[in-house]
């Protein structure tokens, strides 16, 4: 149903950390080239109907300070929305689960006539992420759950030559090829670990521990 090489490939993803108004925060950023104008790539990025066909329904109030909540996940509140204008949109968010709170900020580039790069960064205090979780997973924690939510705006864009809802994605992620993309979304943000810094075996470690948590399987499945 999917492909799933030319999905993992098609993303770029990295790691750093930075001091954010004086704390060490890691900065996850994910990133797709989608074959769609960047008004049409706005309008699927922002509007409830659309969110709920590649990503999570939401309700709430979608516009600047209005808060959303996404079923069964996080909410928030809605911190800064630039419309497309000059070939680039953003808009920054809270995201807020499990009693913590931490940033997403989405950033689109036009890059062609009908082309557009969907940017995504999470921003997350190192002293907000409990150092057993990060010890434990690393940035595939959260890595793996966003190349999920950008192969479904993928299918929703037409990347890929499947059609899936999220209802049926939530299935095809524990099939066997569910499960191959998720070894290798797991696999590449070890990658990014490492350039970032990490020692190839803690790297190797928070992947294979991803991949389990994510699929029930073990890891050298």
């Amino acid at each position: 149903m999917v492909d799933v090489n030319a999905q993992i490939d098609a993303v770029t993803r990295t790691l750093r950390t930075e001091e954010i108004d004086g704390e060490p925060t890691r900065i996850q950023t994910i990133a797709q080239d989608y074959p769609a104008d960047i008004a049409d790539v706005w309008d699927a990025t922002t509007t409830a109907d659309r969110i709920a066909r590649w990503f999570l329904p939401v309700t709430g109030d979608l516009r600047l300070g209005g808060r959303y909540q996404l079923t069964g996940n996080a909410g928030g509140e809605i911190l800064a929305c630039s419309p497309p204008a000059d070939g680039s949109a953003e808009y920054r968010i809270t995201w807020e689960f499990g009693g913590g709170v931490t940033w997403v900020t989405v950033r689109l580039t036009s890059i062609g006539q009908d082309s557009t790069r969907f940017t995504l960064e999470h921003i997350a205090r190192v002293a907000d992420v409990p150092e057993q979780l990060w010890e434990t997973y690393g940035p595939g924690a959260t890595g793996v759950g966003w190349d999920q939510a950008v192969l479904g705006l993928a299918l929703h864009f037409g990347t890929q030559d499947s059609a899936i809802s999220p209802e049926e994605g939530q299935a095809w992620a524990l099939s066997d090829e569910g499960a191959a993309f998720t070894r290798a979304a797991a696999d590449r943000w070890a990658d990014a670990h490492l350039l970032a810094g990490a020692e190839p075996e803690t790297a190797a470690r928070t992947a294979d521990a991803t991949f389990t948590f994510y699929t029930g399987r073990p890891a050298e499945a």
